[in-house]
C-alpha cells in the first residue's frame, strides 16, 4: 500500500510522519522536501520551493503548484519554454491523483498514437569500416587509418532505419517511464509493448543532451509523444536511491518554468514590432571605473526588448509574489526603479504569477514607473497565450507614447 503526503508548494506547516533514516536522506537528495527531525521519532517535511513528485519504494510525496495548476497545464508551461509554439495537445495529460500515474498513462496513449502504424523510418548518414564496398570510400580516413591496406574500407552511406533521433526520444522515456516504483501492471504492460515496437532503436545514455529532430510533415503523428518525452527526460529521474530503496522523481523549480515561458511568450509576442527580446540581459548598476575594471556592480534583468540597439521594454518575472494580505513586495519594485535607472527606460514591467488586475505606480521625485501585471497561470493556455499578447502590445504601446512625447518636448529619446 502507499503511503501518499500532498503539500502545497506555498505551505508553511509541512507534515509530521513516520519515515526511517534512510527515505528521509532519499528526499532530501531529491531537493523536492526539506525533512527535518521532530518529536516521537518523527520528521518534518516541508515544501523547499518546487514542485512534483518524489516516490521513493512505497511512500509518494507530491508537491501541488499554487493556483491548483494541473499535470496538462504544467506539461504546457514546461513545452512552450524550450518549443514555441507548443500546442496543448502536445501534452494531453489525464489529471489523476497521481503525478506519476498521470506521466505513465499520458505518455503511453501518446506513444500509441505516434506506433499504431509502426515505428517512423528514415534516412541516417552511417561512417564505418566495412568489408565490402558500400556508399562512398572515405579515401582520406582509408590511407590515414589503415595505409597499403585494401580492407576493410572506411566507406560512408545513408541508411534508411528505424534508429533515428525521434525514435531514439521515445524509447528512451518508455524505458525511463517504466523504472518507476509501483506503475501500475496495465501502464507498464501498454509501455512493454510500445518498446517492442521500438525493437532496434539503440538507447540514449541518462543525462545525456537529447539528438535533434525537425517537425515535419513525415514525423507529425509522432510530435506529440516527442514533446512529453522529452519533458519526461529533462525533468524525471528513475533509479536506486540511497540505502536498498529505488526512487523516482519529477521535480522542477516552478519560479524558473515561469520566468522561461514568459520569456519565450514575450518574444514570440513581441517578434511583430521592431526591435529583439533577450532573455537575462546582462548589465551594470554603475559607471566603469579604468582603474577598476572587474570592480563592477552587475544585474541581469529577465526579460529586456531593445530598439535600435537600446532597451526599451523592461520586464521582472515574479512566480511568488503576493504576500498574506495580496499585497507585492516593495523589494521587487526597488529592483524596477534600480533597472529603469540604469537602463535609462522610463517604465518597468512587473509580470506576477496570479489572478488580478494590473495597476501602474509612479516612483515618487522620478519620470519612472512601474507597472503590476497579473497572469493567472491556470486558465488555458489559450487565455495564457492571449494575455501575454496583450502584455506585449501594452508595453509597445506606451514605450512608443513616451518616444513621441519626448520628441514634441524636443527631450533626448
Amino acid at each position: 500500500m502507499v503511503r501518499t503526503i500532498v503539500l502545497d508548494e506555498l505551505q508553511f506547516a509541512g507534515e509530521l510522519v513516520e519515515i526511517t533514516s534512510e527515505e528521509a536522506a532519499t528526499l532530501r537528495e531529491t531537493g523536492l522536501v526539506a525533512v527535518a527531525p521532530a518529536h516521537n521519532n518523527r520528521m518534518l517535511v516541508t515544501p523547499a520551493g518546487k514542485v512534483g513528485a518524489v516516490q521513493v519504494a512505497d511512500l509518494l510525496v507530491e508537491v501541488k503548484p499554487k493556483q491548483k495548476v494541473g499535470l496538462s497545464r504544467l506539461l504546457f508551461l514546461l513545452g512552450y519554454a524550450s518549443t514555441p509554439g507548443f500546442r496543448p495537445d502536445d501534452v494531453q495529460g489525464v489529471e489523476d491523483a497521481d503525478l506519476f500515474a498521470a506521466l505513465g498513462q499520458s505518455l503511453a496513449r501518446q506513444g500509441e498514437r505516434a506506433l499504431e502504424r509502426g515505428a517512423l523510418c528514415g534516412y541516417v548518414h552511417v561512417e564505418e569500416a566495412l568489408r565490402t564496398v558500400r556508399g562512398r570510400i572515405r579515401v582520406g580516413d582509408q590511407m590515414s587509418r589503415r595505409p597499403g591496406m585494401l580492407i576493410p574500407l572506411e566507406v560512408s552511406f545513408d541508411d534508411f532505419t528505424a534508429d533515428i533521433p525521434e525514435n531514439r526520444i521515445l524509447r528512451a522515456a518508455i524505458r525511463l517511464m517504466m523504472q518507476v516504483p509501483r506503475l501500475s501492471e496495465a501502464i507498464r504492460w501498454r509501455l512493454a509493448h510500445l518498446d517492442s515496437k521500438l525493437d532496434g532503436v539503440s538507447p540514449l545514455r541518462f543525462g545525456a543532451p537529447l539528438p535533434s529532430w525537425t517537425e515535419s510533415r513525415i514525423n507529425e503523428r509522432y510530435v506529440p509523444a516527442l514533446r512529453l518525452s522529452e519533458i519526461i527526460l529533462r525533468n524525471m529521474s528513475a533509479e536506486a536511491g540511497a540505502g536498498r530503496y529505488s526512487v523516482a522523481s519529477f521535480v522542477v523549480n516552478m519560479a524558473t518554468v515561469f520566468e522561461d515561458f514568459l520569456t519565450t511568450a514575450l518574444r514570440e509576442a513581441l517578434d511583430q514590432f521592431s526591435g529583439e527580446t533577450v532573455g537575462q540581459y546582462d548589465a551594470f548598476m554603475d559607471e566603469f571605473e579604468p582603474q577598476r575594471p572587474r570592480d563592477r556592480v552587475q544585474m541581469y534583468v529577465d526579460i529586456v526588448h531593445s530598439v535600435a540597439g537600446r532597451p526599451a521594454l523592461v520586464f521582472d518575472a515574479k512566480y511568488k509574489a503576493a504576500l498574506p494580505s495580496g499585497a507585492y513586495p516593495n523589494a521587487d519594485h526597488y529592483q524596477m526603479l534600480a533597472y529603469c535607472t540604469a537602463l535609462e527606460v522610463p517604465r518597468a514591467w512587473l509580470i506576477y504569477a496570479g489572478p488580478g488586475q494590473s495597476r501602474e505606480r509612479r516612483m515618487r521625485n522620478t519620470d519612472i514607473s512601474v507597472v503590476e501585471f497579473p497572469i493567472d497561470i491556470a486558465q488555458s493556455p489559450e487565455d495564457l497565450l492571449k494575455r501575454i499578447d496583450r502584455l506585449a502590445r501594452a508595453a509597445y504601446d506606451a514605450w512608443s507614447s513616451d518616444q513621441l512625447r519626448a520628441a514634441r518636448q524636443g527631450l533626448p529619446a
